[in-house]
């Protein structure tokens, strides 16, 4: 129940409610509706944590009435998680006095200048759209944009599988990388999709792993796919390693030197699993598979061979 008399004041302007009220609310009064509404960012809350267990809480959450004694929250969910992750009892919460779409659409325009990203954007209009049977072009007129514009954001979120979205939510994938890789590969190959964001989400890559993961993923045969989805982190470590640049004083001839010792070293290593036994073992589609691609490699190793013998051949 209420803890403190509530305050009413007026104001707010012409877009803001008629009159709101502050007062103390407990958690079990709090119906956090639209939590899945947000991304949420673990280092900013625990910066939260710490601000709010030295000052205390300075700007009340935002809540609509709901039904009977408790209250819907607008704005303020990081504040909240905050607090109880503080083991407080209570929570201070301004009221505003309108329905729970009027809500929603005024905290969003009031955050106008915040970047929400297009795929939270499209939760938004999605939740409005079904909850509150709002059409395109209502929506559309409140946004201040076009029935097209809000059209693609809700397809933007309903194209993307739940399963990835709670990852986006959670803050362990960027929207920005959801959006651009994972969204056509869904469209493609949901399953797949699916199946490649839970094998990447223990490392909570950012969105150039991600699209380093997503060329060699669509351009990669079957074992490579499954070697992906098994052990993403071992690729981006190896492409890492790539990326790192050599010492600035190791000399040219050291650095060939190094790629020649590495190329005999693949090689060494093939020939070895081949004597161990693994031309047996592969079936059909696999040993065509490894026809191709040695057809490829001895047009590579062919091409550096004759190079170096044009390079280095004449001594004088």
């Amino acid at each position: 129940m209420r803890r403190a008399s509530e305050r009413r004041e007026t104001g707010w302007g012409i877009d803001g409610p008629a009159d709101i009220a502050d007062m103390d609310l407990e958690f079990q009064q709090i119906e956090l509706r639209y939590e899945g509404l947000r991304r949420t960012n673990a280092e900013r809350e625990r910066r939260l944590v710490g601000s709010l267990s030295v000052l205390g809480q300075q700007m009340p959450v935002v809540v609509v009435g709901g039904d009977g004694d408790s209250y819907v929250l607008v704005d303020g969910y990081k504040r909240v998680r905050a607090l109880r992750r503080l083991g407080r009892d209570t929570v201070r919460a301004t009221r505003w006095e309108l329905d729970e779409a009027e809500a929603l659409m005024l905290e969003r325009l009031m955050r106008a200048t915040e970047s929400d990203s297009p795929l939270e954007q499209g939760w938004l209009l999605r939740e409005l759209r079904t909850r509150f049977v709002l059409g395109l072009d209502e929506l559309g007129r409140r946004f201040d944009k076009s029935p097209s514009w809000v059209s693609r954001r809700i397809g933007l979120a309903c194209a993307l599988p739940e399963p990835i979205q709670e990852q986006v939510r959670k803050g362990v994938l960027g929207a920005h990388a959801a959006m651009k890789y994972f969204v056509p590969l869904a469209r493609a190959k949901r399953n797949e999709a699916i199946r490649l964001c839970e094998a990447l989400s223990p490392l909570r890559p950012s969105t150039r792993q991600v699209g380093d993961i997503y060329t060699a993923y669509l351009g990669g045969s079957a074992k490579t796919r499954e070697a992906l989805l098994n052990d993403p982190g071992l690729f981006l470590r190896a492409q890492e390693e790539m990326r790192r640049p050599a010492p600035a004083d190791m000399r040219p001839a050291s650095l060939f030197l190094q790629d020649l010792g590495a190329l005999g070293g693949v090689a060494r290593r093939a020939h070895r699993r081949l004597r161990e036994g693994l031309g047996q073992k592969l079936q059909g589609p696999e040993r065509e598979e490894v026809r191709e691609r040695m057809r490829q490699v001895r047009g590579d190793a062919d091409g550096l061979f004759d190079r170096c013998e044009k390079e280095l051949g004449d001594a004088g």
